[in-house]
């Protein structure tokens, strides 16, 4: 069973080139509170390396290209993200790493919530001790 959850965009266009529309609750599988996202990325840095206790989130690379690193703390996949018509869910408990960005690449992030770090799970040995806890209930 795959834990990477991969959302596909309606492409709408025609001789003038393509365009894609984002709506919460519809494209975007909740209310949208935040946008942010990460360019210029030196070579050989990655990101992420955390998880969120409630955040979800939908990452678009809309120029460019990067691997994601998906965890839900029993079993791990990567995907390769290089379209601006498809987006990853990344839901709340799943550790997620990216790596290998492209020098163009420009990925956009959407969430679910602002920004709160006290949602934040930076600690991999912790983020598995919370999954585990939430098995045993």
């Amino acid at each position: 069973m795959s834990i990477i959850k991969i959302i596909n965009f309606n492409v709408l266009g025609d001789e003038r080139g393509s365009l894609v529309a984002l709506e919460s609750n519809k494209d975007i599988p909740f209310d949208i509170k935040r946008i942010y996202y990460i360019f210029g990325t030196q070579k050989d840095v990655a990101r992420g390396f955390h998880a969120h206790k409630e955040l979800k989130q939908v990452a678009v690379c809309i120029s460019g290209r990067c691997k994601f690193i998906m965890d839900d703390g029993s079993k791990k996949q990567d995907v390769v993200m290089e379209s601006p018509t498809q987006a990853i869910l990344i839901d709340k408990m799943q550790w997620h790493e990216m790596h290998d960005f492209s020098e163009d690449c420009v990925l956009m992030v959407i969430a679910s919530h602002h920004y709160d770090e006290s949602d934040y799970i930076r600690d991999y040995n912790q983020f598995l001790s919370l999954i585990q806890k939430t098995k045993g209930k």
